[in-house]
């Protein structure tokens, strides 16, 4: 009989309850199901417990485990109250955070109370206070729910027999005997409703939150001054502005910026802080940015980050709107019945005959309390001069102003930066560079010689041991600190850097703030030096690093000296070279060799260090001895007629038609060397 197969299910009669077997319940929870709930909210929150004479209220912060939660909240703070004859009376919940309107807090209420109703007998306070938790976005996205506010009545009747001040004052000693004239009373107006926005509109701004952000963390996550907050919402990033010499003198030092990318981006729109800067210096700039940020919907978090970067010269200089406050509807007053007075007596000088629209404010009679002497002295000490003052001698004021405004340092960006990227610095707020010593190369002979000594603004010249050349450096120095690793620029006429030698260096103390005394100390790269504060005896620890020399501009070549000879060769491509390009320390290379040390070109590396003085390097171009035509460096052929360009070195083999024929040169390995050996002299000898 053959097998047949269903999708029917092998039980068809239902299962007798008798046989279904019910969750086990703890026999504590069966004893007292109150306690044992209470005591599982005890263990997972750590409430603050309060009790009052029916309920028991227990306050804890819910902190939302949702991970792309997107309202800005760290935890719902809750009130459960638990009645004392709970589970027959069901539990409520208050919300008590003031950051929170309280129409959403009631919103949030009024699920709890839902999530009550429709629980099942074995749903505990515990997983109750879990479904809150998955179900508090939904309830915070509703919409807000209508409340009413109740203003207390003030009591201003001790405030009604008090006079009204007026411009003039003759109307104040007229009315000051009748009513007091109403003040008019300010209309506030209504502050802009909230915005909402829809489920979709979070789920489409949440995606490209996400894309724009992983976007920037790829590009600038592996720079030294990155940094992320936990929340996710502040990047603090590095900055290079383009025209740093343009900005002004208050933001030159600016190294990294903030940017806050609220959960709701771009639907609420992203802002930066300069760090390091006054706030009353960065507001321009962070105004300026704001405002073409909620213009530029479209641009992505790199585009605003770049843009910043090339134009922050600009946006510094954007004047910042003043907001005028718009005026307040002002109510008019009831019509008060005037009540006549009798006419006060005219003050002196109130009204200009001749101009009467001008009114004159006597002066209040407490301004001038102090003795004639000292106004007579003062009087005097006003107007009196000294000679000195037309012969342009500065003043007191001026000069003690000039001492507490020092120089700004020239940080302009021009020449060659020095600056050391992975620098560590410990109890050290500030590092200056005293004195360095440098090592560079000569732009002409590439010859290498040591310039010792450089100052800040100071020009320093030398000359090339080998061609006479001058070389000048001018070191314009710039402060290092935890946020800052350039040490300054290098003003270079004729040379190159190369290395760094032991420098003097000058800490200040983060303790105290107290510099360390000169010299300073010396220190030089992958050294670690540890010293003490003369003040407060704080340890210091400088780490330097291996230095970076960064080309900026390019460096002004020196005008004196003999001009380079242009090396004529002569080359007729298609002709070969004279010997086919050998020398006589290479014979079986056929080919000249252009070396990059001093664009010449030689036949091989002796031919060169015979004929010049500094080092070969690596030679990236040749000519070829065949066909004379100038190409990169190839191992073995010519790119363009296809000739070899190295001989290999024949053997007594035959080597595939290449060998020797001639069997005295054969090797004896090669069988041919003995066949067929003597055979033509016998055959003679047969004829």
């Amino acid at each position: 009989m053959p097998l047949t197969t269903s999708r029917a299910q092998a039980v068809t009669k239902p299962v007798p309850s008798s046989r279904v077997v019910s969750k086990p319940i703890p026999q504590a929870q069966a004893e007292d199901p109150r306690e044992f709930q209470l005591g599982q909210i005890r263990r997972r929150y750590k409430p603050r417990e309060r009790k009052s004479e029916d309920s028991t209220i227990l306050e804890f912060d819910l902190k939302p485990s949702d991970p792309d939660f997107p309202f800005e909240m760290d935890a719902l703070a809750c009130s459960l109250v638990v009645p004392q004859v709970y589970p027959k009376e069901p539990p409520s919940l208050r919300i008590r955070n003031s950051d929170i309107p309280r129409g959403f807090t009631i919103n949030v209420e009024r699920g709890f109370d839902g999530l009550v109703e429709a629980r099942t007998p074995s749903m505990t306070l515990l997983a109750l206070m879990g479904a809150l938790d998955k179900n508090l976005e939904a309830f915070l996205s509703e919409k807000k729910a209508d409340t009413v506010k109740l203003v207390a009545n003030a009591d201003k009747r001790h405030l009604e027999n008090l006079p009204v001040r007026a411009v003039n004052p003759e109307v104040v000693s007229s009315m000051s005997k009748g009513k007091a004239i109403q003040a008019p009373i300010p209309v506030q107006t209504p502050r802009p409703a909230p915005v909402y926005y829809s489920k979709v509109q979070k789920e489409e701004a949440q995606t490209k939150r996400n894309s724009e952000t992983r976007q920037l963390e790829a590009r600038l996550g592996r720079l030294p001054l990155y940094k992320k907050s936990g929340d996710g919402i502040a990047y603090t990033l590095p900055i290079e502005p383009r025209k740093r010499g343009e900005l002004p003198v208050h933001l030159r030092s600016v190294k990294t910026i903030v940017l806050f990318v609220p959960l709701l981006y771009p639907l609420q729109n992203c802002r930066i802080t300069l760090e390091g800067v006054k706030p009353e210096d960065a507001n321009a700039t962070e105004a300026a940015f704001e405002e073409r940020a909620k213009k530029e919907k479209e641009t992505t978090l790199m585009g605003h980050v770049n843009y910043m970067a090339q134009n922050m010269h600009i946006l510094a200089k954007t004047p910042l709107k003043v907001e005028v406050a718009e005026k307040p509807v002002v109510q008019e007053p009831e019509p008060v019945e005037e009540v006549e007075a009798e006419e006060a007596p005219p003050i002196a000088g109130v009204v200009d005959e001749e101009r009467g629209h001008i009114f004159h404010i006597p002066r209040p009679p407490e301004w001038a309390v102090e003795d004639e002497e000292e106004s007579e002295e003062s009087d005097g000490s006003r107007y009196s001069y000294d000679s000195k003052d037309f012969e342009g001698c500065p003043t007191d004021e001026e000069s003690e102003g000039a001492q507490e405004t020092p120089e700004p340092l020239d940080t302009t960006e021009r020449g060659t930066a020095l600056s050391f990227p992975f620098l560590e610095l410990y109890g050290i707020e500030l590092l200056e560079t005293t004195v360095l010593n440098l090592t560079v190369k000569c732009e002409r002979c590439r010859d290498t010689m040591d310039i010792t000594g450089l100052r800040n603004g100071v020009k320093k010249t030398e000359s090339c041991k080998k061609c006479a050349t001058v070389l000048g450096v001018t070191f314009r120095r710039d402060l290092i600190h935890t946020n800052a690793t350039r040490a300054g620029f290098l003003d270079l006429e004729g040379c190159v850097p190369v290395d760094m030698l032991p420098s003097t260096f000058l800490p200040t103390c983060s303790t105290c703030s107290e510099p360390f005394p000169s010299p300073g100390v010396v220190a030089h790269a992958a050294n670690t030096i540890t010293i003490n504060c003369r003040h407060c005896h704080a340890s210091m620890t400088l780490k330097l690093t291996a230095p970076k020399f960064l080309r900026i501009t390019s460096a002004a070549m020196p005008a004196s000296g003999p001009r380079r000879k242009r090396d004529m060769l002569h080359l007729h491509p298609g002709e070969a070279l004279p010997l086919n390009g050998r020398c006589t320390h290479y014979a079986k290379s056929y080919r000249w060799f252009r070396f990059s040390c001093c664009n010449k070109v030689y036949s091989c590396d002796r031919c060169h260090d015979e004929k010049e003085e500094h080092p070969n390097e690596r030679a990236e171009r040749m000519v070829c001895g065949w066909c004379s035509r100038e190409q990169a460096f190839r191992k073995e052929d010519c790119r363009f007629c296809g000739r070899g360009l190295v001989r290999k070195r024949g053997g007594g083999f035959w080597e595939g038609g290449k060998g020797t024929r001639d069997k005295a040169a054969m090797s004896r390995k090669d069988p041919r060397k003995y066949k067929r050996r003597g055979g033509g002299a016998l055959a003679k000898k047969k004829d």
